[in-house]
């Protein structure tokens, strides 16, 4: 019996629960083998080599390759996991954040600096004009 998820009613947002969590697992841990520095170094070697060492789907290691973070959430990632992506490139969590959101670097901080994304419009998908 699938459980009730008020919370997919929330526009642009993806709520990491269970699901999400199987999903995601190999995905997620591909992301933490990052952590160790041999590994960061065989990834940026052959990226799709180390990534064939995982049973990832190939949406996934696609996502991956084109740095598609949003498609990786989709797909299961964490993205405290998929920070180690961004962390082996030499990007900085806002630098990934702002590439996730469309906007500028800058244009991302001087956002969250102003108190982050309006919630007008962006409350419930039920609560939006038709």
């Amino acid at each position: 019996m699938a459980l009730d998820k008020p919370y997919q009613d929330i526009p642009g947002t993806i709520i990491f629960d269970s699901e999400q969590s199987r999903k995601g697992y190999h995905l997620n841990q591909f992301c933490m083998s990052l952590m160790k520095a041999e590994n960061r170094a065989r990834f940026k070697a052959n990226e799709s080599a180390y990534l064939d060492e995982w049973p990832m789907s190939a949406e996934q290691k696609q996502a991956v390759l084109s740095r598609d973070l949003n498609r990786c959430m989709q797909l299961g990632g964490n993205i405290y996991f998929l920070a180690k992506i961004g962390a082996t490139d030499g990007l900085s969590f806002q630098q990934m954040a702002g590439s996730m959101t469309g906007m500028s670097e800058q244009d991302y901080r001087e956002m969250m600096l102003k108190g982050g994304r309006s919630p007008e419009g962006n409350r419930y998908l039920h609560e939006q004009e038709k």
